[in-house]
């Protein structure tokens, strides 16, 4: 897959005497790590380099963090291309979305739309506006890639969040992020000794149905799995300091033994069963040092 990042663009009038804070993800995303951010936080490395996180996401920990150096990619080319027009286009974007209503029709109107025949702000302002407003704020494709989820019918979903996506794009045009649209095993081969490297990819299923891994048309499988163990291994061997976060099952943590593997417990915002949301399921995170 070719390499999209570091698109052009100028930055926003508003971002550009915008004050620098911390930030929320602007989308919900499944696997997302806002209620782990007291967790992740205190585990990472006192010093480092260049922060990467190769399946980023929503973003929650580099948001928390704010490193003024940082590689970011993920393989869902909707979501990067709305990083990039926050950090290059937040005043358009922000006319566009607070054009949109939670009305069903409106919904699938848009839903149905051929982003081929978008500008980039339109498509970020529909992925956005998609996100917010669909069932359980899930991100899913079908085998052709297209969005599928259906209508959430909120009350009152937050379609724009004027404050929030204003200082997300303070902070991209006032650091050195670099944006990509590619594979994580890309991402990784930019590296180098004593960059923290963060990887939060689609979880291993604690069963055969429980875990949702379906992020864009493609899937993770367990091959997927132990590959991404072997690159692990590799950015160990460069000199990175790599931290991983998956599910708690033998076989995430046979794959990375002897490595510091700690059982945390987890909140899970997204689930389609809604009993099943809340504290109960364990994860792990998996780093290269003590």
């Amino acid at each position: 897959m070719q390499a999209r990042g570091l698109e052009g663009g100028t930055m926003s009038h508003q971002a550009s005497g915008a004050k620098v804070t911390r930030s929320r993800p602007f989308v919900k995303w499944a696997g997302g790590k806002r209620q782990l951010l007291n967790v992740l936080a205190v585990n990472v490395p006192e010093k480092y380099d260049t922060y990467i996180e190769p399946f980023v996401g929503g973003g929650a920990l580099m948001f928390e963090l704010l490193p003024k150096q940082a590689i970011i990619s993920d393989i869902n080319a909707e979501l990067i291309n709305a990083y990039l027009v926050i950090r290059n286009n937040v005043d358009k974007l922000i006319r566009s979305l607070a054009r949109k209503n939670n009305k069903e029709v409106f919904f699938y109107k848009e839903r149905a739309k051929d982003t081929s025949l978008m500008d980039k702000v339109q498509r970020a302002s529909r992925f956005i506006y998609l996100n917010k407003t669909c069932y359980n704020g899930l991100y899913r494709e079908n085998s052709r890639g297209e969005f599928n989820v259906p209508f959430g019918d909120y009350q009152n979903p937050a379609i724009l969040d004027r404050e929030n996506l204003l200082n997300i794009s303070a902070y991209l045009n006032s650091s050195d992020v670099r944006i990509y649209h590619q594979d994580y095993k890309q991402t990784v081969l930019l590296a180098k000794s004593n960059d923290f490297v963060y990887l939060d990819p689609p979880y291993h299923p604690l069963t055969a149905t429980s875990s949702f891994t379906k992020y864009s048309k493609g899937d993770f499988s367990d091959n997927d799995q132990i590959e991404l163990s072997e690159v692990f291994t590799a950015l160990n061997e460069k000199g990175c300091h790599v931290m991983l976060s998956n599910s708690n099952t033998e076989f995430i943590k046979d794959l990375y033994r002897g490595y510091n593997i700690q059982e945390i417990e987890a909140n899970r915002a997204i689930n389609c069963k809604g009993d099943k949301r809340g504290r109960g399921l364990f994860e792990v995170l998996i780093k290269n040092w003590s």
